[in-house]
C-alpha cells in the first residue's frame, strides 16, 4: 500500500513537471496603465474579428460546376411576352427548329390587341427593368452575388396592367406565351403574315393582302426566357424597347442558350442561362440588303450543363481560424507591449526620469553626512568557526566522518 502510494506520488510529481501553463503568483504580477489600456484594445480587436468570422460563416456560397448535358430528350420552354407596333391580323409568331417539326405541335401563342405606348406606371417599370440590365452588361458584377442566392430580395411579378385607357383603336399586337420546343437549335420569329404548312414540311406566312404602310417591327419585349422561369432574375433581352421609322426593317437576336439547374435554399429549378447579341438593319434591295422585315431570334443550346448548389462553409474551419484569431492577436499584444516597455525603459534611463530620477545624495554622501556618535566605533567581529564540520553544519551540509561511513 504504502509503495502505492510512493508511486502515485511520483507520477502526479511528472505530471507537474510537464505542466505547460505554471501558474505565476499574484505577488509577482505588476499592472501597469499602458497594459490597462493595451489590453482593452485587445479584447476590442478580437470581438470585431470574431463577429466578422462569424458573420462570413454563417454566410453561404455557390458553387458551379460543369459537365456535359446528357439529357437530349427533354423538351424546352420557351417564354415569351413582347409587344409589335402591329395589328394581330398583318403577322405572325411561330417557331421552326433544325428537326423541321410541324410548328403547330409546339403550342400557339396569344394574340391580344394592345397600345404600343405606355401608361406612367408601365413606363416606370420599364426604366427600372432597364437600367438593372444596363448594370448587368456593363458594370463588372459576380453573378453569385445577383442571383439565386436565398437572402437576396426578388422582383415580384412583370409588367403591371395598364391603368388608364388611351382614347383610339389599339395600334399594336401583344404576343405572350409558352412554346415546348426540341432541344436543338432554332428560330422563333416575328414577321408579316399569317403562317400555313408547307408540305412535305415547315411553313410559309402568306402576305399579299398586307399593305407596305402596314409593316412595323418595333418592338418592345417585356419577358424572354427559356425554361423556368426564375423569381428575381431580370433575363437579358427583359426591357427591350426598339423603335423604326422604316417599314422594312429587320431585327435579328443570336442567343446561345446554356442549361442550368439550380440547388439552393431558395429555389429548386431546372431553368436556362443565355447571352444574346442583337442586329438590326434597313431592307433596301438596291443598296444589297437583302432579307425579310420582321423580328428573328435564333437560338442554338450548349453542351455543357452548369450546376449551382448552395452551401455553407465547414465549420471546423470556424473553430480553426477563431483558435488563430484569439492566439495570435494576445500574441502579437504581448510582443507590443514587451517592446513598448523595453524601449521606455530606455528612453527613462538614457534620460533618468520616471523610476531612473536622482531622488537624493548616494550612500556615501549620506554616510559622511551622519554624526559621528551614531556610527559605530567597531563593528562586531562574526564568530569564528572551529572546524570545518562546524561550518558545513551551519551552512546545511554536515559532513560525514569515517566512522559514519
Amino acid at each position: 500500500m504504502r509503495r502505492l502510494n510512493v508511486s502515485k506520488k511520483t507520477a502526479l510529481k511528472v505530471v507537474k513537471e510537464l505542466d505547460a501553463f505554471p501558474k505565476v503568483p499574484e505577488s509577482y504580477k505588476e499592472t501597469t496603465a499602458s497594459g490597462g489600456g493595451l489590453s482593452i484594445l485587445t479584447f476590442m480587436l478580437i470581438i470585431i474579428l470574431v463577429v466578422s468570422e462569424i458573420q462570413y460563416y454563417t454566410a453561404t456560397e455557390l458553387k458551379f460546376d460543369y459537365e456535359v448535358d446528357t439529357n437530349l430528350t427533354r423538351k424546352v420552354k420557351i417564354n415569351i411576352d413582347m409587344t409589335v407596333a402591329m395589328k394581330c391580323q398583318h403577322m405572325g409568331a411561330d417557331v421552326l427548329d433544325q428537326t423541321g417539326q410541324d410548328v403547330f405541335s409546339y403550342g400557339k401563342l396569344k394574340e391580344e390587341p394592345a397600345y404600343f405606348q405606355l401608361s406612367p406606371r408601365q413606363q416606370e417599370y420599364l426604366d427600372f427593368t432597364q437600367q438593372v440590365n444596363e448594370y448587368l452588361t456593363q458594370e463588372y458584377h459576380a453573378i453569385q452575388e445577383l442571383l439565386w442566392r436565398s437572402d437576396k430580395p426578388t422582383l415580384v411579378g412583370g409588367m403591371p396592367p395598364r391603368d388608364d385607357m388611351p382614347s383610339g383603336k389599339p395600334d399594336a399586337c401583344r404576343i405572350h406565351g409558352t412554346l415546348e420546343v426540341s432541344k436543338v437549335a432554332g428560330n422563333f420569329h416575328v414577321t408579316a403574315g399569317k403562317s400555313v404548312p408547307v408540305i412535305p414540311r415547315g411553313h410559309a406566312h402568306i402576305a399579299l393582302m398586307i399593305e407596305g404602310t402596314d409593316y412595323n417591327f418595333s418592338h418592345r419585349i417585356d419577358h424572354f426566357s427559356f425554361g423556368d422561369p426564375v423569381p428575381g432574375v431580370v433575363y437579358p433581352l427583359d426591357g427591350t424597347l426598339l423603335v423604326t421609322d422604316n417599314n422594312y426593317h429587320i431585327f435579328q437576336y443570336f442567343i446561345q442558350v446554356v442549361p442550368t439547374e439550380v440547388r439552393t435554399y431558395a429555389n429548386n429549378v431546372d431553368t436556362y442561362q443565355f447571352a444574346v447579341t442583337e442586329r438590326n438593319r434597313t431592307i433596301n434591295h438596291r443598296e444589297g440588303s437583302h432579307g425579310s422585315p420582321g423580328i428573328f431570334v435564333k437560338y442554338d443550346l450548349s453542351s455543357l450543363l452548369i450546376r449551382v448548389r448552395e452551401e455553407h462553409k465547414p465549420y471546423w474551419q470556424f473553430l480553426v481560424r477563431m483558435c488563430g484569431i484569439i492566439g495570435g492577436v494576445f500574441s502579437v499584444s504581448g510582443m507590443l507591449q514587451s517592446l513598448t516597455n523595453f524601449i521606455a525603459d530606455i528612453l527613462c534611463c538614457r534620460l533618468k526620469i520616471g523610476k531612473y530620477r536622482r531622488t537624493g545624495a548616494s550612500f556615501e554622501e549620506t554616510v559622511r553626512g551622519m554624526p559621528a556618535m551614531s556610527l559605530p566605533s567597531e563593528l562586531p567581529a562574526a564568530p569564528l568557526l572551529n572546524s570545518a564540520e562546524e561550518r558545513d553544519a551551519q551552512e546545511g551540509f554536515p559532513l560525514l566522518n569515517s566512522n559514519s561511513q
